[in-house]
């Protein structure tokens, strides 16, 4: 069971990495998801969190074959 990760824009330059794959067993909220990928790193303040395409907070709850999607605020002008 696995749960597609993904990170969009200073997310990914941070981490050094657009993707990961993470084992769905004990993971149930979006949150989970983000600590099983990045055990050692907190979720930075005001990151916006997608599930399915589908803006979601961190409890949302996740499923097998589901993905997460994981981005900074985008601002503009």
């Amino acid at each position: 069971m696995t749960i597609k990760v993904r990170y969009f824009a200073s997310l990914k330059e941070m981490l050094g990495r657009g993707a990961d794959e993470v084992d769905a067993t004990d993971i149930m909220t979006a949150g989970g998801v983000w600590h099983s990928a990045n055990p050692n790193r907190p979720l930075p303040e005001n990151t916006l969190i997608a599930v399915n395409m589908t803006y979601v907070t961190l409890h949302a709850h996740v499923k097998d074959g589901d993905e997460v999607a994981f981005f900074p605020p985008v601002t503009g002008g």
